[in-house]
């Protein structure tokens, strides 16, 4: 089936779900970050991702799998309680699934939040980071055909400013989106670090492309889970814990976002 097609689908059994006809922002919580919802009051509506039209049940640890409705000061707001990633082998189609279907339920703002390997030490894990711009290491595009779309500005300047006016204690950097699973060598991970990456992981990106083809503004807070490079390695069920605890403080910030994004 046409990807638009199925997301217009989609976006029409959300607006039968919720009893809204269209949502004005979205956000797509990430590993570990269920526990922000929290800061977005509570969900008018709430479903599992699997009761709409071509979506996959998550199956990466700290990934719901839950799709919410909510009203933030207003502001009625789509909320994806995990994602697919393109690790798992259905192709760049489910991936951006969820953000094609907010475009069609009307959406013009997004949150993106994942979680990260830094490639810089004097970040301490837990440092949640601003998404300024991003290098696509997947070779994977969710766009087919002639489309070309300009992402010199993928990563809003506008909300970006409004974030770190909310929270001083951002930081920002270039994120290197991977295919993964696996996690990178040290001499990837200085690879990385040499052309420019402050961070890694396996998600986001294939996202924000095609929201970008659809109109929709984007920010992106990623927080520091693992660091590269270290003689400790990865744990993922580690990376997952310390996105959790990271996530509670930062959902009323999401929150803040969403209401002045739009409204400004």
């Amino acid at each position: 089936m046409d990807p638009y097609a199925a997301a217009k689908e989609a976006a029409a059994r959300i607006a039968e779900l919720t009893g809204r006809p269209s949502h004005e922002a979205a956000v797509v919580l990430g590993s570990g970050w269920g526990p922000a919802a929290a800061g977005l009051g509570e969900p008018d509506t709430s479903f599992p991702m699997t009761e709409l039209p071509g979506f996959l049940a998550p199956v990466a640890e700290g990934h719901a799998g839950e799709v919410r409705s909510y009203d933030v000061n207003g502001v009625a707001t789509l909320v994806f309680l995990g994602r697919t990633h393109l690790y798992e082998g259905h192709g760049p189609r489910p991936v951006v699934h969820a953000i094609r279907t907010a475009a069609a339920a009307g959406v013009r703002l997004a949150v993106l939040t994942n979680a990260n390997g830094s490639l810089r030490d004097e970040w301490p894990l837990g440092q949640p980071v601003l998404v300024r711009d991003h290098i696509n290491l997947a070779a994977s595009s969710p766009l087919e055909g002639a489309r070309f779309v300009d992402l010199t500005d993928a990563w809003s300047p506008r909300l970006r400013t409004l974030a770190g006016e909310l929270d001083p204690s951002l930081a920002e950097g270039v994120y290197a989106f991977l295919r993964g699973p696996h996690y990178e060598t040290w001499a990837e991970a200085e690879w990385l670090r040499r052309v420019g990456a402050d961070m890694l992981g396996m998600s986001t990106v294939p996202e924000a492309i095609a929201a970008r083809e659809l109109g929709i503004e984007l920010v992106g807070i990623s927080t520091v889970t693992a660091i590269e490079g270290t003689a400790s390695g990865i744990d993922p069920s580690e990376v997952v814990r310390i996105a959790e605890r990271t996530a509670e403080r930062l959902g009323p910030l999401v929150a803040e976002l969403i209401t002045k994004g739009v409204r400004r």
